[in-house]
């Protein structure tokens, strides 16, 4: 089953001699459950397309489906409920808000819907994030790693059945990436998440199930690709631990 579809979507900025056609007809599906990198250089239409996914933007022509949903056949104040309960976000620059615990900053997006954060799947995720004892930290006191655990954290609390991750390694060292990739998987396994990471790396995108190139706003689909190439250490104790992938043997850029 096709947890997202995109069909001939294209979105074009301005008009004329000047007009920009930042994509061009691109349709591709995702089924429920699957990691996705979307790679390609910048201005590439890339971003574009995610913002599409999210509907943070409206295209020119073309519809996109989520869960069998029309997300641009709804009405806005409709969409914007949608969106808040069936997509979740993850930012390259983590956007947490710096006067809230890590904590807090977890369970906002399910306050923002009135709803009661279910703790037992907090302190799930803070034991799998490796957040428990950071729990009270404000994101000034933690690290870049951390605080991206923390967005990755905000992005699942709500169970949605879409992640957007746009660059999430962008600000991170090779370690740090590395956990952060491995965490990502982990949740497209463990919680059924359907994943669509943007990326520029070519090394970061060859961790995800299946590879997608947008290219001047043509996509092109490289199919599935093979991960036991790389090496792959688990790191968890005992059965259920975090895998955590070395980029560098995974051909990480420079």
């Amino acid at each position: 089953m096709n947890l997202l579809e995109v069909k001939s979507v294209s979105k074009v900025y301005g008009s004329g001699e000047t007009a920009v056609h930042a994509l061009k007809n691109v349709s591709f599906s995702v089924p429920k459950g699957e990691f996705v990198a979307v790679v390609g250089e910048s201005g590439s239409g890339k971003s574009t397309l995610l913002n599409m996914i999210g509907a943070l933007d409206t295209p020119t022509t073309g519809k996109v489906f989520i869960d069998s949903r029309d997300i641009f056949g709804m009405a806005e104040k409709k969409l914007t409920v949608f969106r808040r309960r069936n997509i979740g976000f993850i930012f390259q620059n983590f956007n947490l808000i710096p006067e809230l615990t890590v904590e807090q900053n977890m369970v906002f997006p399910v306050l923002l819907d009135y709803q009661k954060p279910n703790q037992k799947y907090l302190e799930e995720l803070l034991e799998v994030l490796k957040l428990r004892e950071r729990r009270h930290h404000l994101p000034g006191q933690l690290s870049g790693g951390q605080q991206q655990r923390v967005a990755i954290g905000r992005a699942l609390i709500t169970r949605p059945a879409l992640i957007l991750a746009d660059e999430p390694t962008g600000n991170l060292d090779t370690q740090n990436s590395s956990e952060v990739i491995a965490l990502l998987k982990e949740a497209s396994r463990k919680y059924e998440q359907t994943i669509v990471m943007i990326t520029h790396s070519r090394g970061i995108a060859q961790t995800a199930d299946r590879i997608l190139e947008v290219s001047d706003g043509v996509l092109t689909d490289f199919g599935r690709y093979d991960t036991r190439e790389y090496d792959i250490r688990n790191h968890g104790a005992g059965e259920g631990g975090l895998s955590v992938i070395d980029l560098d043997a995974a051909g990480r850029e420079a």
